[in-house]
């Protein structure tokens, strides 16, 4: 039977959210799977916005090739907890960063649920 925990994402510190500092891939690292292929990651983000401009967020799901494995959305202006990531799956090590068209306003926050086998 599979046990669920839920723990912090590997980029943050302290359950703070991560800033999004770069402007261009390879973005800034927001979390790095469970190793191996047994287990999962169920990951969960959400955006936050302090810009009074809507801003492109980049989203490198598993690997910085695009667009297979982008995930691209507009935060709106002053936008806060907005979803990116809705419990997607990821293992095997793989990394999850994160970049946007300006830097330094754009937080993502969340969690993961480890899903072990």
């Amino acid at each position: 039977m599979a046990t669920y925990s839920k723990i912090a994402l590997s980029g943050a510190a302290n359950g703070l959210p991560v800033k999004i500092t770069q402007t261009a891939t390879a973005g800034d690292l927001i979390h790095t799977a469970v190793t191996g292929t047994a287990d999962w990651d169920e990951v969960w983000l959400w955006a936050v916005n302090s810009s009074v401009a809507a801003v492109k967020l980049t989203v490198e799901f598993g690997a910085h090739t695009a667009p297979d494995s982008n995930i691209e959305v507009t935060v709106p202006a002053e936008a806060g907890l907005m979803l990116v990531v809705p419990g997607l799956l990821l293992q095997n090590a793989l990394d999850i960063n994160a970049f946007a068209a300006a830097a330094n306003v754009v937080m993502l926050y969340g969690f993961v649920n480890r899903i072990t086998a």
